[in-house]
């Protein structure tokens, strides 16, 4: 029987929603699957309801929020799951049938790997997302321990994680609630320990929904969890060149003005929470940032 529950995260996509639900049956072993529905106003309850027979009893649970709370979503399915992994779904992406088996098996053979990011393809042909090529050639020393090149950053749509690591770490931050929560989680694992690992025999289809965020709007919230993110994780010095790049972004394009009136907003939540990581961990950070800053 499979050891993993799939999450989902979805609002308002509700065709999107259908789509990924059906593929998932594919899954060998089938996955008991969780979707957290962040207050959608479309018909994703009764695509839900529609799919529950596809399923064995219980394997398909749905989680009505009454606010959109983004990422943070994924939190009650991480709490809800029974299963000693969770692996993350997009509303418009899916696993290839055997990846979780595989993920199980990995896991089984490497205790210290926290999270798995797999290989993403993108659309009907099947394209690498770019991500993955930043994960293959990532800079980090890789142990010999581990089953693929060692990362500090993944796509939730594409990653496999142990249960227990992602709840020692909290989950996904209620402070940045979208965009950038990926690299939060990261150092949250790393800090505690977890090994997370690039391994492309794992795949995810991603099929992205015509249904997306403004970019303009996107670029904000990424501005602003940059400077929350290193206020509650990085060194004092790393916090002052995060705020002196968001002004000075700020100063050069005035639509970024809500990213700062975001982060002084959320400053207080932030402040509550900051816990510098471990020095080793800080410079596994600076040598990516180093590699992404050559690039």
């Amino acid at each position: 029987m499979a050891d993993t529950t799939v999450v989902i995260a979805t609002h308002n996509r509700a065709p999107e929603l259908a789509r990924t639900l059906r593929q998932l049956t594919l899954l060998t072993p089938l996955c008991p699957v969780i979707v957290v529905d962040n207050a959608s106003a479309d018909d994703t309850p009764n695509v839900v309801a529609d799919h529950v027979g596809d399923y064995p009893p219980g394997y398909l649970t749905y989680i009505r929020l009454l606010r959109n709370k983004g990422a943070v979503a994924r939190n009650f399915g991480i709490w809800r799951a029974r299963t000693t992994y969770v692996a993350f779904c997009d509303d418009d992406s899916w696993w290839a049938p055997d990846a979780l088996r595989r993920a199980e098996d990995m896991f089984a053979e490497h205790p210290r790997v926290g999270l798995i990011a797999g290989r993403v393809l993108v659309g009907p042909r099947g394209l690498d997302d770019p991500v993955n090529a930043l994960l293959e050639d990532s800079p980090l020393p890789r142990s010999p321990d581990a089953p693929g090149p060692e990362v500090l950053g993944f796509l939730a749509c594409g990653c496999v994680a142990r249960a227990f690591a992602l709840r020692q770490c909290g989950g996904f931050s209620d402070v940045l609630e979208f965009v950038g929560e990926e690299r939060l989680l990261a150092y949250e694992l790393a800090a505690s320990g977890w090994q997370q690992c690039y391994v492309p025999d794992i795949v995810a289809h991603h099929y992205p929904s015509p249904t997306r965020a403004d970019p303009q709007a996107r670029i904000v919230l990424e501005r602003r969890n940059e400077v929350l993110t290193a206020i509650m994780r990085r060194p004092a010095g790393q916090v002052r060149k995060a705020l002196a790049r968001l002004t000075q972004a700020v100063f050069s394009d005035r639509r970024l003005a809500p990213a700062l009136g975001g982060t002084l907003m959320r400053l207080p939540r932030a402040i509550a929470r900051r816990r510098p990581v471990p020095h080793h961990v800080e410079q596994r950070i600076r040598m990516v940032e180093r590699i992404a800053e050559d690039g």
